[in-house]
């Protein structure tokens, strides 16, 4: 098992969640973060100059099967994408155990 987590732009999200249900990953979890990144540029709005130092994003966070890991992935790339600085990140990390706690079930068949 595999947990895959995104850093995306806030406006691709209805996007990257319906490219998600799509390949059947339909659950996981997301919260609203801010970041410093690569961006250097401000905004003027009404004459007021804002800075952009602090980036909102999107973070996601989905524990998927092996078998789930490539079009996982393939989803998140295509959906995200703008091909403008700030698109975002993908972290894959090992996962030893699941358990749904309800069923008590561990393994594969508690990401079901």
């Amino acid at each position: 098992m595999k947990k895959i987590e995104a850093i995306i732009r806030k406006s691709k999200f209805d996007e990257v969640k319906e490219a998600l249900h799509e390949i059947e990953v339909n659950f996981f979890s997301y919260w609203d973060v801010t970041g410093v990144g690569n961006e250097k540029q401000g905004h003027v709005y009404r004459g007021v100059s804002y800075s952009t130092a602090d980036i909102q994003r999107r973070y996601l966070s989905i524990v998927v099967s092996d078998a789930f890991l490539e079009r996982t992935i393939d989803a998140l790339l295509k959906s995200a994408y703008t091909g403008v600085v700030g698109d975002g990140k993908i972290f894959v990390s090992e996962i030893e155990e699941t358990y749904r706690i309800r069923t008590k079930e561990c393994g594969s068949d508690s990401l079901k």
